[in-house]
């Protein structure tokens, strides 16, 4: 079985990864003219423009929460993931990532993503935000507070 920790270093699937992301990316500006910011994505599902509009972006989102069945075909079990802190932390962080999107207008994959490979300032800023932030909360957790 294979086992995926969350603080793992695993470049390979990492790339795939990210050109998996890459490749939504750009097919969603080809086809929709959309930026592919996943918040922004869901906040249209939750309260579409119009029909046409939420049908592409359940559509998205259906292939975004299908991705362990797609593993499953490719290997023959779900992954099993394991997360080093307990639910309340992953709550609480869910809650503060989400406070950033809000303030910060995005999220990694809108502002890192596509904001970044379109040279957008905003983008920029935001994505060395987040990432700044990101190393600082890390110091932190392991060496301050000696967590995980």
């Amino acid at each position: 079985m294979t086992e995926i920790t969350a603080t793992e270093f695993t470049p390979w699937v990492s790339l795939f990864g990210g050109m998996l992301i890459g490749t939504a990316a750009v097919l969603l500006m080809a086809f929709q003219g959309r930026i592919f910011g996943a918040t922004g994505i869901l906040a249209g599902f939750l309260s579409p423009a119009n029909s046409s509009d939420w049908a592409w972006r359940a559509v998205l989102l259906a292939g975004m929460m299908t991705g362990p069945l797609a593993f499953m075909l490719f290997t023959g079990h779900m992954p099993e993931v394991e997360v080093p802190v307990s639910k309340l932390a992953l709550i609480v962080g869910g809650f503060i990532v989400g406070i950033g999107v809000t303030y910060g207008s995005g999220c990694t994959s809108g502002h890192g993503v596509c904001g970044m490979s379109r040279l957008s300032p905003r983008s920029i800023v935001a994505t060395l935000s987040f990432m700044a932030s990101t190393a600082v909360t890390v110091f932190i957790i392991r060496h301050v507070l000696g967590g995980a």
